[in-house]
C-alpha cells in the first residue's frame, strides 16, 4: 500500500498493543503498523501486551503479504541484563526481517553495527532528534529515518527537510509528554522505573497547585498536556515534508484504533485526490466527541503555552483507560543508614579497580559561583548551558577572565541541552575565535559532538545524553568523546557494572539537584493569568522560585532560563558521600556536584565538604554527619533501587 503526493511518500503509521489488536488494525486504512516485542520497548506496564517472537514473526509474514510495513519497537534504554539478551533478540528480528526498527538507544546502533547486522533502524523520538547535526550524523550511522522531537514546530521541520534526504516521521495524533524526548527523568529516580525504559510512573499528570512570590494559584494538572490532532492541518504536515503521520496509542483497544486510523487515512486520501477543495473537517467532530482528552495541535505552529494543558478526565490524574491512576505523589526516598551501608556492600563484592585520584567537578550558574568553585579548589568546573534567571548566559568576557584565573583547575563549556540551528551558529562563532581559553565543551546531544569535535577540545557528555550501560558509552568513545557522565536514572546494580566495564571514563553526579524534567511549557505563565488564592511563602526554597505543591504538600522547585524553558529539580537533595570511596574503588575518578540552584553559601559549603572528603577518602562518613540539607532533606535518587 503505497500513497503519494507530487512524487512524494505519505504513510499513516498505526499502533498495536497486541497481537489481536494488530489483526484488526492490518486490515485499517494503514500504511504500516509499529509493535514491541516482549522485550527492549517503551510499552512495559501490561504483561499482557506486546507480541511474542512468533506473532512478530506472523505479523511481519501478514503485513508484507498486503503489500503492508512493519517497524519494531526497540526502543529503550538497556540495562546491563537488557545487553545479555540484545543479541539473540536483535538476531532474531534480522531473521525476520521487519521493514525498520525504531531504536533510542545508541548501544543498539554499536551492536547492529558490531555483529554486521542486516536491519533498517529508525531513530525514536526519545532519540531528542531536534536539529540538523543530529540528523546528518544519524544519516552516516545508517539510520533511514528520525521520529523528530514532540516539540518541533512544522516551519523548522519544513527548513530542515530541505537541507537533507532523511526521512521524517512525526506525531499526528495521540498522547503527548509535556518534556522533551528522553529528558523526562523524575519517574526512574522516584519509583525506580524510567520513562525511558517504557515504565514512566507520570508524575507530570498529578495535581499540583503553584507557589511563587509568596503566593498560591489554584492549578490543576498544570502538566497535563492535551492529546496531539492533527487530522485538521495533515496538508501542512505533507507540504513540511513529512513521510510518516504516527499515530500514538500502542495502550489503546482495537475499535478506537480502527475508527481514528480510517478517519486520518481517509483524509489523506482526499487530499491527494483533489487538493484544491479539500474539506479539513469533514469527521472532525467524530474524532472529537470520540477523544480520551482533550486536543490540540502542540508544538506543531509554535509553543502552544497554557492552552495544551488537558482539562478532561483522562490523563489529569484521575484515571486512564485501563481504569487506574498511573501514581500518586509520593516523597523522595530519604538516605537512609540501611541503604547506605547495603551500597557499600554492592560496590565492595567483586574486582576492585586500582582507584586513580578522585576529581572534584561541579556545574555551575554564574560567573560568581564558578569564582567560588575555583576558590574551593574545584579541579573541574562545567559553565552551564542552561542557566537559570536571574542570572544571564556567560559571556565571553567571564569565559575569559575565568579561565586566565584558573591555575591548575580545568574549565568546560557547557552547552544549552536543546540546541537549535541559531544556537549552533552563535556557538561556532563564540568557539571559532579560539581565544577563551577553555579546556573543553560539556555536550548534550550527538549533533555537537559532530560539530565540534574538530576543535580539539576535550568533549564530555552530560547526562542529557542518558548514557545507561557500557555499550552506549563503547558508541560514544569512538565517535568522539573523552569522558561522560553517567544517567541519573540508572540502578546502582546497573551503576556498577556500567561504571566496571565501560571503556570510557564516566562521571557521576554525587551531590546537587539534577534537571529531572526539561521543557519549553513555561509554568511561569500560571502566575500570569491567575489571580492567588493565599499568600503563603515556599519551605525550602527562594519565594521568586516557582514551586509545584503535590498532594501531600511537597515542593517541587522549577528555574526558568533565558529562553523561558523550565527546568523541574528534585525537591531533596542528591548524596552519595557516604560511599565516594567505594565508587572511587570500582573506578570513578570524577565526582560531580549540580550546583546551579545553590545559594553563593551554601555552594561554598557543599564544595568544602566535598573537597575535605575527596582529598581524603577515608573521612567520608564523618564529614557526612557534618552535612546538613540545604532542602528538604537528603535523597539516593535511583540508586536506591537494585
Amino acid at each position: 500500500m503505497s500513497r503519494f503526493f507530487n512524487g512524494n511518500e505519505v504513510e499513516l503509521l498505526a499502533p498495536a498493543g497486541t497481537f489481536e489488536i494488530f489483526e484488526k488494525i492490518i486490515h485499517s486504512g494503514a500504511d504500516a503498523v509499529y509493535f514491541g516485542g516482549k522485550i527492549l520497548n517503551m510499552r512495559m506496564h501490561r504483561k499482557d501486551y506486546n507480541f511474542s517472537n512468533d506473532e512478530i514473526k506472523e505479523a511481519i509474514k501478514i503485513a508484507h503479504s498486503l503489500n503492508k510495513k512493519v517497524y519494531i519497537t526497540v526502543n529503550n534504554l538497556l540495562s546491563q541484563q537488557d545487553l545479555n539478551v540484545a543479541e539473540e533478540y536483535l538476531r532474531f528480528l534480522e531473521e525476520v526481517q521487519p521493514d525498520a526498527l525504531i531504536v533510542q538507544d545508541m548501544g543498539i546502533l554499536e551492536l547492529v553495527n558490531r555483529f554486521n547486522l542486516n536491519l533498517q533502524l529508525h531513530s525514536s523520538v526519545m532519540m531528542n532528534v531536534h536539529n540538523l547535526e543530529t540528523i546528518n550524523t544519524l544519516n552516516k550511522l545508517g539510520v533511514s529515518r528520525v521520529v523528530l522531537t514532540r516539540d518541533m514546530d512544522l516551519n523548522t521541520i519544513k527548513a530542515l527537510h530541505n537541507q537533507t534526504n532523511m526521512e521524517f516521521e512525526y506525531f499526528a495524533h495521540g498522547d503527548m509528554c509535556v518534556a522533551h524526548g528522553s529528558q523526562c527523568l523524575y519517574s526512574g529516580m522516584l519509583f525506580g522505573k524510567s520513562s525511558n525504559r517504557g515504565l514512566c510512573m507520570k508524575p507530570c499528570r498529578w495535581n499540583f497547585t503553584i507557589k511563587k512570590d509568596g503566593h498560591v494559584y489554584p492549578t490543576e494538572y498544570p502538566m497535563a498536556v492535551k492529546d496531539m490532532y492533527m487530522y485538521e492541518h495533515l496538508p501542512e504536515m505533507i507540504h513540511a515534508g513529512i513521510l510518516s503521520f504516527k499515530i500514538e496509542g500502542r495502550m489503546r483497544d482495537s475499535d478506537y484504533l480502527v475508527q481514528l486510523i480510517n478517519y486520518y487515512s481517509d483524509a489523506i486520501d482526499r487530499y491527494i485526490e483533489d487538493p484544491i477543495s479539500y474539506d479539513r473537517k469533514k469527521d472532525a467532530q467524530a474524532i472529537y466527541e470520540n477523544r480520551k482528552r482533550d486536543l490540540s495541535t502542540c508544538s506543531a505552529f509554535g509553543t502552544p503555552g497554557l492552552s495544551n494543558i488537558n482539562r478532561r478526565y483522562e490523563g489529569t490524574g484521575k484515571f486512564y483507560s485501563h481504569g487506574r491512576v498511573f501514581s500518586n505523589p509520593v516523597e523522595e526516598i530519604a538516605l537512609s543508614e540501611e541503604r547506605i551501608q547495603e551500597i557499600k556492600e554492592l560496590l565492595t563484592d567483586g574486582n576492585k579497580l586500582s582507584p586513580h585520584k578522585a576529581k572534584l567537578s561541579v556545574k555551575v550558574n554564574s560567573y560568581s559561583q564558578a569564582k567560588v568553585a575555583l576558590e574551593e579548589g574545584a579541579d573541574i568546573i562545567y559553565l552551564s548551558g542552561d542557566v537559570f534567571e536571574p542570572n544571564h548566559p556567560f559571556n565571553k568576557s567571564e569565559i575569559v577572565q575565568l579561565t586566565k584565573n584558573k591555575k591548575e583547575a580545568k574549565i568546560y563549556l557547557g552547552l544549552p541541552r536543546m540546541m537549535s540551528a541559531d544556537d549552533f551558529s552563535r556557538y561556532s562563532q563564540l568557539l571559532n575565535e579560539n581565544d577563551l581559553g577553555i579546556d573543553g565543551l560539556l555536550v548534550t546531544n550527538l549533533g555537537a559532538i559532530e560539530k565540534f569535535k574538530h576543535l580539539g577540545l576535550d568533549l564530555i557528555g552530560d547526562y542529557s545524553l542518558n548514557i545507561y550501560n557500557h555499550t552506549a558509552a563503547s558508541f560514544y568513545k569512538n565517535h568522539g568523546l573523552s569522558s561522560a557522565t553517567l544517567s541519573v536514572e540508572t540502578p546502582i546494580i546497573d551503576a556498577k557494572e556500567t561504571l566496571a566495564m565501560s571503556q570510557l571514563p564516566i562521571e557521576v553526579i554525587v551531590h546537587g539537584s539534577p534537571v529531572v524534567m526539561y521543557m519549553d511549557h513555561d509554568l511561569y505563565e500560571n502566575t500570569k493569568v491567575l489571580e492567588p488564592i493565599r499568600n503563603e511563602d515556599n519551605k525550602h526554597f527562594d519565594n521568586n522560585v516557582l514551586v509545584l505543591v503535590d498532594d501531600k504538600g511537597y515542593e517541587h522547585p522549577v528555574y526558568r532560563d533565558s529562553l523561558t524553558r523550565n527546568h523541574m529539580l528534585l525537591y531533596k537533595e542528591l548524596c552519595y558521600l557516604p560511599f565516594l570511596k567505594e565508587l572511587n574503588h570500582i573506578g570513578v575518578n570524577n565526582f560531580r556536584i549540580e550546583g546551579c540552584h545553590y545559594s553563593i553559601d551554601d555552594l561554598r559549603r557543599v564544595l568544602n565538604i566535598y573537597r575535605q572528603s575527596i582529598n581524603n577518602l577515608d573521612k567520608c562518613d564523618t564529614l557526612f554527619n557534618s552535612l546538613s540539607p540545604n532542602h528538604g532533606g537528603f535523597t539516593l535518587g535511583a540508586f536506591q533501587f537494585n
